[in-house]
């Protein structure tokens, strides 16, 4: 008995924990793909697997559907793969421990995957129901959405009928998406000298963080561990006599880091200072994230005389000046849309070695031209800095639709259903939509989907109840003639 096994609807929970048993971390996506195109064969189902393995299912209409716009149900088979510090769990190879608290469900010690694996358990649902009715169906499950949308930039649609996009990447039930931002992944790399230092070693940690996702969450303020350790380095670089050999920090350019921990050296008399220093910081973050990260730390944990390879002195303070100088977070603001976050970027991934520093960026803007503005701004940074930059998993932005026969459709059948009207959004964080309307002329599209919770995170879970809510509306929706 699997541990989803008896909640309802039976058919998606069931296929969603088939799905959590197979690794499938961006990147690392094979299996799940040969998973999808054996789950369309052994059903007679025409079936497309792209040389990157993108997935196209078609289940023709119904008796009495022929006649109606073929429907375009989208999603993509990749997730964010974190897990807790000191989990033993390779979440390369090993299934996801899924577990049930009243109507949530959660992974335990890692990320749960719900973005976006209900959309894939929602399609197979459908495809494997026989008893539905629905107009043809053309199911679209993408590769890597999470690493810059790769799966959804290389896949071919020509040979697809439908306009009309239903995507189920979303998170909050009763909000229909109408546009979202459009973004790039910005990687950066300054190389420094280093120099044989001697002294006693310490690790600095900050963390304690809530971290989240970069488009949904950056409005929060909440702290980025990455840019809080290039604080903390700013501090001691030009306080205490010390080297930095290695910082890491973060595990997905579009995840909020949590954690970031730097091994630095320091010479023989200077130790009582730095901890000084160190707990001086950590009342100041204490203070100042207090509403917004109340779980905050900072430690420095002493690891015994050593002599390694470090940036020191000058070229320290360099490094520690251009990573906290580098802008981050809500860099503007909407003036059309009220509370809509217009353009940020969020310093995801910090690893620095050897003298060499490398911070991978997500950036975010609803304004094209506003993007790549921010992106100038961090590759002049970078070059001030004596290094380089390459954008990479540039994509567009979703327009908003004036005129959409399918929104009209989907409002009107949510307030008979609920007796109330859903609200209509647009959303910072990136959203397929906008490559697949670039593909697909006239493309009329509404990205919806069942309550999740801090998705990109060790804490993310699903709504039970909300997922069989979607589940029902999404079945009435497909049987619902024009």
């Amino acid at each position: 008995m699997g541990a989803l096994s008896g909640l309802k609807p039976e058919r998606v929970f069931t296929f969603f924990e088939e799905i959590a048993q197979i690794p499938h971390g961006s990147g690392n996506v094979e299996a799940i793909s040969d998973y999808l195109a054996d789950f369309a064969g052994e059903r007679g189902l025409q079936c497309l697997q792209d040389a990157v393995k993108n997935i196209i299912i078609i289940k023709e209409a119904t008796p009495g559907y022929e006649r109606e716009p073929a429907v375009i149900l989208q999603g993509h088979m990749d997730m964010v793969a974190v897990q807790k510090p000191g989990l033993q769990i390779d979440m390369t190879r090993e299934p996801l421990r899924l577990a049930v608290d009243g109507d949530r469900i959660y992974a335990e010690g890692t990320s749960l995957g719900g973005d976006d694996g209900i959309a894939v358990a929602y399609a197979l649902a459908l495809l494997d129901d026989d008893t539905l009715q629905h107009p043809r169906l053309e199911v679209v499950i993408t590769v890597d959405e999470e690493v810059g949308m790769d799966g959804a930039r290389a896949i071919d649609l020509s040979m697809l009928q439908g306009h009309r996009l239903l995507n189920l990447d979303s998170e909050e039930e009763g909000i229909f998406l109408t546009s979202c931002a459009g973004g790039a992944r910005i990687n950066c790399l300054v190389e420094l000298p280093c120099q044989s230092m001697g002294g006693t070693a310490y690790e600095l940690t900050v963390g304690g963080l809530q971290g989240g996702h970069s488009g949904a969450e950056i409005h929060k303020q909440r702290g980025n561990s990455n840019v809080l350790m290039a604080r903390l380095l700013q501090k001691l670089a030009g306080s205490v006599k010390i080297g930095l050999s290695q910082c890491r920090g973060g595990l997905a350019d579009n995840a909020i880091p949590r954690v970031t921990t730097a091994r630095v050296l320091v010479e023989k008399g200077e130790e009582e200072r730095l901890e000084s220093l160190v707990a001086e910081y950590q009342g100041i973050l204490g203070q100042e994230l207090a509403t917004r990260d109340p779980g905050v730390f900072v430690t420095a944990s002493a690891q015994g005389p050593a002599s390694e390879s470090c940036l020191t002195g000058g070229d320290l303070r360099r490094a520690a000046d251009y990573l906290y100088g580098l802008p981050w977070g809500v860099q503007a603001m909407s003036a059309d849309v009220p509370g809509l976050v217009e353009t940020s970027l969020n310093l995801g991934i910090l690893q620095v070695e050897e003298g060499r520093i490398s911070a991978e960026f997500s950036v975010r803007s609803c304004v094209d031209s506003s993007k790549q503005a921010l992106l100038d701004k961090v590759r002049g940074l970078t070059a001030l800095a004596g290094g380089c930059c390459e954008v990479t998993g540039d994509y567009p932005g979703w327009a908003y639709r004036v005129d959409s026969p399918l929104r009209n459709k989907m409002v009107a059948l949510f307030e008979e259903m609920y007796g109330e009207k859903p609200r209509l959004e647009a959303i910072h964080a990136g959203l397929e939509c906008g490559i697949l309307a670039a593909k697909i002329p006239d493309l009329d599209g509404i990205s919806f989907g069942p309550n999740m919770y801090d998705i990109h995170t060790t804490e993310e879970t699903l709504s039970i109840s909300s997922t069989q809510r979607v589940w029902d509306y999404l079945v009435r929706l497909l049987a619902l003639k024009d």
